[in-house]
C-alpha cells in the first residue's frame, strides 16, 4: 500500500491573503507543515499543492517537492485529485492521499501515521481524526467542529453546533464524551475520485462543511481519536499568539 501526502496551499484567502508564506520565527509557514510532515513513518512522498507562483518558488528554493495546480478549486479535497491525477500521468501511482492541513505548523507526525493506519482494514474509504473536548469553550465555538461517531468508528455527523445534546458540562458525565474534528482527511485514491464529482449537498450549505457532502452521499468516514492537539492559523491574530507561544 503507497501512501501520498498532499499539503494543498492557496495563497487567496479572505482573512488571511498570503497565508502560506506567512513568516514564523524567519520560515515560512507552509514549509514548516512540509518538514513536519517529511517526519511521518507512513509517508511514501510528500509534495505541496500550490495555486500561486510565490509559493512555489520559495518550495522549491528550500528543496521541498511542490507543484502546480489550479486556480479554480473549490476544495482542498479537489487540489488533492488534481495532483494524484498528474502523478498518474507520470506512472507514479498510490493507493491512498492524505490531505495534510498547511496552515498546522506544528502538526505532529504522529497525526498522520496515525490517520494512514486506518486503511489497514480494506472496507475503509475515507479517514479522519478527532480528540476529547475538555475546554467547554470549544464545544460553544462554531469554528470548532465537532461530531459523533458510532460504534463502528464512523462518523453519523460533523456539526458547528455542540454534538450530542446534553445539559451537563463536558466531563460531568461518562456518557457526555464531545469529540473535535482534527481536519486531516485520508483517501483511497478511487474515492477520491468519486467524492470530487459529487454535487454539493444541503448539509453541507447549512453547515459549510464539505464532509457531510460525503455522508450525504453514503460515503463512509472513519475516525480515530488522538491526543495531539490541532493547533490551525486562520488570520493573522491566531498567528500572533502562535509566535508568542514558541
Amino acid at each position: 500500500m503507497k501512501i501520498l501526502g498532499i499539503i494543498p496551499a492557496r495563497y487567496a484567502s479572505t482573512r488571511f491573503p498570503g497565508k502560506p508564506l506567512a513568516d514564523i520565527k524567519g520560515k515560512p509557514m507552509i514549509l514548516r507543515v512540509y518538514e513536519q510532515a517529511l517526519k511521518s513513518g507512513k509517508l511514501d512522498a510528500l509534495i505541496v499543492a500550490t495555486d500561486d507562483k510565490r509559493i512555489y518558488n520559495t518550495l522549491k528554493v528550500a528543496k521541498a517537492n511542490v507543484t502546480m495546480t489550479s486556480m479554480h478549486h473549490r476544495t482542498g479535497t479537489e487540489r488533492c485529485h488534481e495532483v494524484v491525477k498528474k502523478l498518474s500521468k507520470q506512472k507514479q501511482y498510490f493507493d491512498i492521499a492524505i490531505n495534510i492541513q498547511g496552515d498546522e505548523p506544528f502538526i505532529q507526525p504522529e497525526q498522520i501515521d496515525t490517520v494512514a493506519t486506518n486503511f489497514e482494514e480494506e472496507n475503509i474509504e475515507i479517514a479522519t481524526l478527532a480528540k476529547e473536548i475538555i475546554d467547554e469553550d470549544e464545544l460553544h465555538n462554531k469554528n470548532v467542529v465537532k461530531l459523533v461517531r458510532g460504534i463502528s468508528g464512523k462518523a453519523l455527523y460533523f456539526s458547528r453546533a455542540p454534538i450530542p445534546y446534553h445539559e451537563e458540562k463536558p466531563g460531568s458525565s461518562p456518557e457526555a464524551v464531545y469529540l473535535k474534528h482534527i481536519g486531516i482527511y485520508a483517501y483511497r485514491v478511487d474515492i477520491l475520485k468519486e467524492i470530487t464529482a459529487l454535487e454539493p449537498t444541503p448539509l453541507e450549505h447549512l453547515e459549510s462543511l464539505e464532509q457531510l457532502r460525503w455522508l450525504e452521499n453514503g460515503y463512509g468516514i472513519h475516525v480515530k481519536l488522538t491526543d495531539f492537539e490541532s493547533i490551525g492559523v486562520d488570520s493573522p491574530e491566531d498567528l500572533e499568539k502562535l509566535i508568542n507561544k514558541i
